[in-house]
């Protein structure tokens, strides 16, 4: 299960590279293809980590573990109808909560 929280924590990571790259604008992240490809591939990545983790230990407790991996589903099979305005919410909004709560589940 380790490999899979630092997984996590090495593409949060990355996304608060791609918010620097962007200077944590919208516009700049809206207009450049190649940071939303990163960010929704660094999406990908959480929901199939999360789904692992949950698949070890069921009763770890992430919020909204289910959208996550069903954000992974969306952005692998329905990736034209993925907004950029939604990506931009969940790393601005959604991915600061999740990096607490790895950092909380690994010092377990």
């Amino acid at each position: 299960m380790l490999k899979y929280l630092l997984d996590i924590e090495s593409v949060v990571s990355e996304i608060e590279l791609i918010k620097l790259k962007a200077n944590n604008d919208f516009s700049v992240f809206k207009s450049d293809l190649i940071l939303r490809r990163a960010a929704e591939r660094d999406l990908e990545i959480i929901g199939e980590a999360i789904r692992n983790i949950l698949a070890i230990e069921p009763t770890i407790e992430i919020t909204s573990a289910k959208n996550i991996i069903g954000l992974r589903n969306l952005i692998s099979h329905a990736y034209y109808s993925i907004e950029p305005e939604m990506i931009w919410g969940i790393i601005q909004h959604n991915i600061p909560t999740l990096s607490g709560e790895i950092l909380k589940i690994k010092s377990r």
